[in-house]
């Protein structure tokens, strides 16, 4: 307990000098801190309503997500109310703390790369660089799965734009077969239109060297780049991904009910994260935002 509340508590049975001598704090101190009492109070009003405004936030059922920390919360707040008095991170993060708001993290990892010693190997060329100078140049992908109840998985393939950070194409099926990896590129072929003089990047797993994926690449001209084999530091960006893929869609949870459910959430949170989704390597706002924005650039400079 706080000495000064300690005094205050018990001052009408020993006296307030008798009780600051006993704990040793002075009596001015004391007094200050009574003084300031009105002040503390409108400080813990204000942090509950502001604790009450991220819960809103950070709940699925009101258009929340349960992942967000303090970075995208702060945007969040400061976006929802434009000319008002921005709030500071540093007190979203306390007010956070105190108030049991943390971003929910992820418990588990299973390991869904099969290396292919035999398969064809690729260059790395983005050495750990994951960025790109425009949308459609560079794309990172993994595999990732989705427990379902049963002791069963769905797996989930992914192709990131390294710009925009959008998920240009992704597929999940109940296999970690080739046509997998392939589906899922042929959505981002299909959402881009063309895939043409664009490079992508993954693991060596078996399905991203075998030669039907080789051939796909070929066609629809991709590039195709890959890291050492055994690091994951060389695919980190798609490894960063799929955590919080897997830490929002589970929400805690152990495992999905069914199969059903399992692709429905990941529908929801696939189109969510490239419409609302914030990223704070690109501005703290969604990728189509970027996008978006990155275009009406493009055709002022022109």
């Amino acid at each position: 307990m706080n000495r000064f509340q300690f005094v205050q508590d018990h001052q009408g049975a020993y006296g307030v000098k008798r009780l600051c001598e006993v704990i040793d704090v002075s009596r001015s101190s004391f007094y200050a801190w009574v003084a300031a009492g009105p002040r503390r109070a409108a400080r813990a009003a204000a942090d509950a309503e502001l604790a009450d405004r991220i819960r809103v936030l950070q709940d699925p059922e009101q258009g929340g997500d349960r992942a967000y920390g303090a970075p995208r919360i702060t945007a969040e707040l400061n976006e929802s109310t434009p000319g008002a008095k921005p709030v500071n991170r540093k007190r979203v993060a306390r007010v956070m703390r105190e108030h049991d708001l943390a971003g929910i993290r992820l418990r588990r990892r299973v390991k869904t790369t099969v290396p292919d010693q035999s398969g064809r190997k690729f260059p790395d060329l983005l050495q750990r660089d994951f960025t790109a100078s425009a949308p459609n140049l560079r794309y990172v992908g993994d595999i990732t799965y989705l427990p379902i109840a049963d002791g069963t998985n769905l797996y989930l393939a992914t192709v990131i734009d390294l710009c925009s950070r959008k998920l240009a194409g992704w597929a999940v099926a109940d296999h970690m077969r080739t046509a997998l990896v392939e589906d899922a590129l042929k959505a981002a072929r299909a959402e881009r239109g063309s895939l043409r003089g664009a490079v992508f990047h993954s693991d060596h797993g078996s399905t991203y060297t075998s030669k039907d994926y080789v051939r796909l690449c070929t066609d629809f001209g991709v590039t195709q780049s890959m890291g050492a084999i055994g690091s994951s530091a060389d695919n980190a960006l798609a490894e960063s991904f799929n955590a919080s893929l897997k830490r929002e869609l589970l929400a805690g949870a152990p495992a999905f009910a069914d199969q059903a459910s399992a692709y429905r959430t990941a529908f929801r949170w696939a189109n969510r994260y490239n419409t609302r989704r914030r990223h704070s390597a690109i501005g703290n706002i969604a990728p189509n935002t970027y996008e978006a924005a990155y275009s009406t650039t493009l055709a002022e400079a022109a």
